[in-house]
């Protein structure tokens, strides 16, 4: 599949020279830290612990480590259920996402919104409804428009499988219209739930060809590939910027587990996922590390010892937390008197 597209280009050593040492070390350290606390929430679902559904992000954590190391945590942001990681990347610690998950008072939400609805400083929400999200980025977007924000960009996460949606569309064209600066970003894993891309969605790549339809810029990322990520978002971001136009930017990418936990991914074979796991964007930024001499295999496992103890401690955490009183489950539901 990836073998059909034409990535943004770059200058991978310009790149790593921007970044620098200490930036890829601290992106490796969260990468690992993300698929840590992946690991371990997806073993308290499978425990009984988590209720609902469980949308793990690994495989795909290049992504969003690219796009805040490369374009900052000011801006606004919106993703999909599959929320655990940006809700990281943007503030909220392994503690209180751990204790969402769990449905406990001490969670990110006060243990109402679970999995699929984590929120932070910056991040308006992990929301459920496929492409229900995209028409609030890009409100966000008029917002940062209307209030003459210069140099804020509303991000907007999605799966390849929202692409089909009404909402994605008429969002693309008002966006268009209107000049927003929203940057749109498919995470394109090749799935949607248990479909394959191609039998959903008629044209691949996908970005290139909708943003012509919506006469809008488009860019496409290995989403493998932390340099890459981080060269494409800085690019997109400063377009957009200096241009007030949307963006439209599909990262291609391979999640390593099902849609969901509960989800045995019985559709792709047991080749298939070792195929893709060679891709693994974490083992890509180790190895690259190594050959700069910038990390050792000694220093890579203590980074992942420190960080599946943070895991660890976070469930023990959750764990001891006490449940929400539902005397106090209506609260918040409508604005106060005084705002009113």
């Amino acid at each position: 599949m990836k073998e059909n597209y034409s990535f943004f280009p770059f200058d991978s050593e310009k790149v790593i020279k921007e970044v620098g040492r200490e930036k890829l070390l601290e992106v490796l350290r969260e990468m690992v830290m993300i698929r840590n606390l992946e690991t371990r929430g997806e073993a308290a679902y499978q425990q009984g612990k988590v209720g609902g559904f469980y949308h793990s992000y690994a495989g795909q954590e290049a992504i969003q480590t690219g796009c805040l190391a490369a374009c900052g945590k000011k801006h606004w942001f919106t993703t999909t259920y599959r929320c655990h990681a940006l809700a990281y990347l943007l503030g909220a610690t392994p503690n209180e996402i751990m204790a969402e998950l769990y449905g406990k008072e001490t969670g990110n939400a006060m243990g109402r919104g679970g999995s699929m609805h984590l929120y932070a400083d910056r991040l308006l929400g992990g929301l459920a409804i496929v492409g229900g999200h995209v028409p609030i980025a890009t409100g966000a977007a008029f917002s940062i428009q209307y209030l003459e924000q210069k140099g804020l960009v509303s991000f907007c996460f999605l799966g390849e499988g929202a692409v089909v949606q009404g909402a994605f569309h008429e969002s693309l064209n008002l966006s268009s219209l209107w000049n927003l600066p929203c940057i749109y970003v498919i995470e394109n894993n090749q799935w949607g739930m248990g479909t394959a891309v191609n039998r959903a969605v008629c044209v691949q790549p996908i970005a290139e060809h909708f943003a012509k339809a919506y006469n809008i810029s488009s860019y496409t990322l290995d989403g493998m590939d932390f340099l890459s990520c981080y060269a494409g978002f800085r690019s997109a971001q400063e377009e957009v910027v200096r241009t007030s136009r949307p963006v439209l930017i599909e990262a291609v990418c391979e999640r390593f587990r099902g849609h969901s936990i509960s989800d045995p991914g019985l559709y792709r074979t047991k080749e298939e996922l070792q195929k893709a796991m060679q891709k693994d964007p974490i083992i890509h930024l180790k190895e690259l590390l190594f050959a700069k001499k910038w990390l050792t295999e000694e220093r890579f496992k203590e980074i992942d010892k420190e960080t599946r103890d943070v895991a660890i401690q976070a469930m023990e955490f959750a764990e001891n937390s006490p449940f929400p009183n539902p005397i106090v489950l209506e609260e918040g539901v409508f604005a106060p008197k005084e705002i009113v």
